[in-house]
């Protein structure tokens, strides 16, 4: 199962009002491990100016990404990447109405809803009562976030891989078992396997008595010849 999961930073916060992708970075995950493939791309705004309190969170400037390609240039190796896989954003209506805003520009087919997964609904669902901002749930599950001191959308797509496979229950578990599997020698193959009883090294003396085999036979008698007692 292949996913990926991705960030963007744009010029503002509105793509149906002429807001551009500005940045992209995705990680590949195959059966919910990185691959180590993964996909980033500055991109020229082509015009669009970038709003102040956007440069703010981002830190991305309009001399920076003066010599960048625009998005049409990279479009066939972004779609090429983000094919053939389920799309996870943390609220995804944001990063994927960019996504298809940008494609739509060129004439290319959007992605469809029906690829895409929220984490946010993910953790909303989960935990509540919140909060559910990335920050706070690299926290919650002690994912280290001490070097992100303003959004990058790579960075946050690495942060977000974690919180992930954690909102799934995923990696936690599958510590402590092969934790307690190391301490006990059992490797991962071996758990759950039916383990063979050893003998005892003294055999417990029997409890039937002369009394008890005595009133057993007599039972048999009154049973019959054809008593299975009989044949065994």
């Amino acid at each position: 199962m292949r996913e990926i999961i991705f960030d963007t930073e744009t010029t503002g916060l509105k793509a149906e009002g002429g807001d551009r992708i500005i940045e992209i970075g995705a990680i590949e995950l195959v059966n919910r491990f990185p691959t180590g493939n993964t996909y980033h791309q500055y991109i020229n705004a082509d015009g669009k100016e970038i709003h102040p309190d956007a440069e703010r969170v981002h830190g991305i400037s309009a001399e920076f990404l003066a010599d960048k390609l625009v998005f049409a240039d990279i479009a066939e190796d972004f779609v090429k990447f983000f094919t053939d896989g389920k799309l996870i954003a943390h609220n995804a209506k944001f990063d994927m109405g960019f996504v298809n805003a940008e494609l739509k520009r060129l004439n290319m087919n959007p992605f469809p809803w029906t690829t895409v997964i929220d984490t946010l609904a993910l953790a909303r669902h989960k935990h509540p009562m919140g909060p559910n901002s990335l920050d706070a749930l690299c926290k919650r599950y002690n994912i280290d976030n001490s070097h992100r001191t303003k959004h990058g959308a790579l960075l946050d797509a690495e942060l977000l891989a974690d919180v992930y496979i954690e909102l799934l229950g995923g990696k936690q578990a599958s510590l402590l078992l092969d934790a307690n599997a190391t301490k006990t020698g059992e490797s991962a193959q071996t758990r759950g396997k039916a383990q063979k009883a050893s003998p005892r090294p003294n055999p417990l003396p029997s409890r039937l008595n002369d009394e008890i085999l005595a009133e057993h036979k007599a039972f048999i008698e009154t049973i019959g010849e054809d008593a299975i007692w009989n044949k065994v």
